[in-house]
C-alpha cells in the first residue's frame, strides 16, 4: 500500500479558519467528538463562525499530532440512527491552536486579553473538578484545572473585561456549581479580594450541563482501511456513536449566543436540568445496571449480546416501558423517543460494551439508577416493580462471589461477605445496611420475601427461568 499523506491543511487548503471564541480545557476523545464536532456543525451552517483554543488542563505533555495535523481530525460516526445504519466520516477543523500553560504560562494568561473569547468548556474527567490547596501562582501554572481557571479569570477581571460563560462537561452532578464553588475557594485562599469575588459571581455564568454520547475513541485496527478510504492518515481520528445529547442549564439568552439547537443538534437549554438528568440516569444507565447481573449469570458478555437475545431484549424493553417511563416526571413525547434511541444505542454493533466493565461498583450504581424507581413504584402503586426487583435479586446473588467475582470497593464486598456468612439471614441483613442503600429496605413491604424467592430460583434454575416468568 502506498504511503498516504497525513491529514493537514496542506492537503485540504480549502478548509476555512475562524476567529477564536472558545477556550477548551481538555482535548481528549470525548471533547473532540462532542464539543468540537458541534462547533463544526454550527460553523458549517454559518451560525457561529468561531473556533476553540485547546488548553492542556492536567498534563504538561502535548500530543505532537495536533501540531502535525494543524489541529484537524476526523470524527467517525458509526452505529444506528433512526433505524438506519450510519457509517460516515466528518473532518473537524474547529480547534485553531493549542496552548500549554506548563510550557508558557504567559501565553495562557494572555487568553484573558482576547475580547472575542467568551466561552469556556471543559472535560478534565471527574477527578478534574476537585479542590486541592495550591499557592497563588506567580510565574508557573498551578496544577489543578480549577486553580488554572481562577488565575485566568482574575487576569480577565484585572483587565476590566467582561466575564465568561463556563460550561463544564465533566460527569459529576451539578458540575457548574461545583466548579464555581472551588474557584471561589481558590479566590479566598489567594486573597484576591471582595471586588473580584463579586465580579466572579455576577459577571460570569457557570452553567451545569449533562452530556451524553458514547465515544470509544481511536479506531484501532482500522488504520489502513480508513487511510485508504479517506486518502490520508489521521492519528487523531475518533469514533463515536451517532446519538448525542447536551443539556445545558443556563439563561435563555444563551440559545442565541450558542446556536447549537438552531444547527439541528440535540441540545436542550433549560432553567432546570434535573428531569433530563433523571431521564438519562434511569432510562440509559438504569437498564445497563439491570441487565448486568442477569446477563453475566446467563453467560452473556456484552450489551449487544443482551439485545440479540430474545429473552433479554423483552426483559429490557418491558423494564423501560412498564417500570421506568411511568415513574419519570417528563412528558411521554420526550420519554418515549429517548427510550427508543436507548434501545438503538444498545444494539450498536460498532461498540463492544462489556457487561463486566459496566459491573464495576454495581451497588452504588443500583442505588442511584434503579432503587429510587423501585421505591417510587412501591409507594405510588402499592406493589413492587417485577423486573427491577428481579435484577436486584440477581445483583445480591452475584455478590456472593462464587458465580461472578464482584468488582467493588473492599468495604462493600466486606459487608456482603459478612451477610452471606449466614445464608438464612442474608436478605434481611443486607437490606438493613443503610450504608449501602441510604435507608433500611426491610421497611419496603414484601421486598425481602420477593428477593429471597428470586434468589432461590436463580440458584436452582438460573436466570432464564426467572426471565420467562417476567416476559
Amino acid at each position: 500500500m502506498e504511503t498516504l499523506p497525513g491529514l493537514s491543511r496542506g492537503i485540504l487548503p480549502e478548509i476555512a479558519e475562524h476567529p477564536e471564541k472558545v477556550i477548551q480545557f481538555g482535548g481528549g476523545n470525548f471533547m473532540r467528538a462532542f464539543v468540537d464536532w458541534q462547533l463544526q456543525k454550527m460553523n458549517d451552517q454559518g451560525l457561529f463562525g468561531g473556533s476553540a483554543v485547546l488548553v492542556q488542563a492536567n498534563s504538561p505533555r502535548t500530543d505532537p499530532n495536533f501540531a502535525k495535523q494543524d489541529h484537524l481530525f476526523t470524527v467517525l460516526l458509526s452505529g444506528i440512527e433512526n433505524g438506519e445504519v450510519v457509517d460516515r466520516a466528518e473532518i473537524v477543523s474547529s480547534i485553531r491552536r493549542s496552548v500549554n500553560p506548563y510550557q508558557d504560562y504567559a501565553e495562557y494568561l494572555a487568553l484573558a486579553d482576547n475580547d472575542r473569547l467568551s466561552f469556556i468548556v471543559s472535560n478534565t474527567t471527574e477527578a478534574g473538578i476537585v479542590y486541592r490547596s495550591e499557592e497563588r501562582p506567580e510565574e508557573r501554572a498551578p496544577s489543578g484545572f480549577p486553580a488554572k481557571l481562577t488565575a485566568l479569570l482574575h487576569r480577565r477581571y484585572m483587565l476590566g473585561k467582561p466575564g465568561f460563560t463556563v460550561i463544564p462537561c465533566e460527569l459529576i452532578d451539578r458540575n457548574g456549581e461545583r466548579l464555581l464553588e472551588i474557584v471561589n475557594k481558590h479566590a479566598d485562599d489567594w486573597n484576591l479580594g471582595k471586588a473580584f469575588t463579586s465580579w466572579l459571581n455576577t459577571q460570569n455564568t457557570f452553567c451545569c450541563s449533562m452530556v451524553d454520547r458514547i465515544v470509544p475513541g481511536f479506531p484501532h485496527g482500522r488504520e489502513q482501511e480508513l487511510a485508504a478510504r479517506f486518502g490520508y492518515a489521521d492519528k487523531l481520528a475518533v469514533t463515536a456513536e451517532p446519538y448525542m445529547l447536551w443539556v445545558i442549564e443556563g439563561p435563555e439568552s444563551l440559545q442565541d449566543q450558542l446556536p447549537l439547537a438552531r444547527a439541528g443538534l440535540n441540545v436542550i437549554f433549560t432553567p432546570d436540568m434535573t428531569p433530563y438528568r433523571e431521564r438519562k440516569v434511569h432510562l440509559l444507565n438504569g437498564p445497563h445496571t439491570a441487565m448486568v447481573p442477569l446477563g453475566l449469570l446467563a453467560g452473556l458478555e456484552t450489551v449487544e449480546d443482551v439485545m440479540k437475545d430474545e429473552d433479554f431484549y423483552a426483559f429490557i424493553r418491558l423494564l423501560i416501558e412498564q417500570e421506568l417511563i411511568p415513574m419519570l416526571p417528563l412528558p411521554l413525547d420526550e420519554l418515549e423517543p429517548y427510550a427508543q434511541s436507548v434501545l438503538e444505542r444498545f444494539r450498536n454493533p460498532s461498540i463492544r460494551h462489556e457487561l463486566r466493565s459496566i459491573s464495576l461498583n454495581s451497588i452504588s450504581k443500583f442505588k442511584a439508577r434503579l432503587l429510587p424507581i423501585l421505591l417510587r413504584f412501591a409507594r405510588e402503586r402499592g406493589e413492587l416493580p417485577p423486573r427491577i426487583t428481579s435484577a436486584f435479586a440477581a445483583l445480591l446473588y452475584s455478590y456472593r462471589g462464587d458465580k461472578i467475582p464482584p468488582q467493588d470497593e473492599a468495604s462493600v464486598t466486606a459487608i456482603f461477605d459478612r451477610a452471606w456468612s449466614d445464608p438464612n439471614r442474608f436478605v434481611t441483613d443486607i437490606l438493613s445496611e443503610t450504608s449501602l442503600w441510604g435507608v433500611d429496605l426491610n421497611k419496603v413491604p414484601e421486598l425481602a420475601t420477593r428477593l429471597e424467592s428470586h434468589i432461590r430460583e436463580l440458584e436452582s434454575s438460573g436466570p432464564r427461568t426467572l426471565l420467562h416468568q417476567l416476559v
